[in-house]
């Protein structure tokens, strides 16, 4: 008996490694070569393609396809429909498997239902991505981005609630969980 759960209806192919406490529901497909860690979630109708990473703690909702090139790092959220690329001009008569992009999702970032990530970026640690954003550059962590393109809203803390900067105080402290956080540009750091 494997140390995961795969729905019946799902493919885990021989090659995959996939570790202890990870359920896969139905009809998923896990490609040879795929690397899934422990304690993930893989809603239905989710893709991993050979040579995906993922870490530990990844929630990927309902009809999520993963291509080569993808890595999610540990305790990332993946919203129900999220689409993902791995090359950034694809024509169906040319080959372009030696182009394809990494595209690195960092710890704790979540990404809303139906947001696109075009191939090539990094999202940053704990960044949040609004349902249907069209991210086609890197995401700073802790940012709050959405639109379409992607924007630049606001911060977020780790915990997912929204950071209050004022013009006079580069600093804010998350009003749920008490983390500072000191504002440089557009980046945060924690202090």
């Amino acid at each position: 008996m494997p140390e995961y759960f795969a729905h019946e209806s799902s493919y885990v192919d021989e090659g995959a490694q996939v570790g202890a406490g990870t359920r896969i529901w139905h009809f998923c497909h896990v490609m040879k070569d795929a690397v899934i860690g422990v304690r993930c979630n893989l809603g239905q109708n989710v893709f991993v393609a050979s040579g995906v990473v993922i870490g530990d703690n990844v929630k990927i909702q309902n009809n999520v396809s993963l291509y080569t090139g993808v890595t999610i790092e540990d305790d990332a959220f993946l919203g129900p429909s999220a689409v993902f690329t791995n090359v950034v001009n694809p024509r169906s008569h040319v080959e372009r498997k030696n182009e394809y992009k990494a595209t690195v999702v960092r710890r704790g970032a979540s990404i809303g239902a139906n947001a696109t990530i075009v191939c090539g970026v990094t999202l940053g640690e704990y960044c949040f991505i609004g349902a249907g954003a069209v991210v086609t550059r890197d995401v700073p962590g802790f940012a709050l981005v959405y639109g379409n393109p992607a924007r630049l809203r606001g911060h977020v803390c780790q915990c997912g609630v929204s950071l209050q900067f004022d013009a006079a105080r580069p600093a804010a402290t998350c009003g749920s969980c008490g983390t500072r956080f000191k504002k440089t540009g557009d980046a945060l750091e924690r202090v």
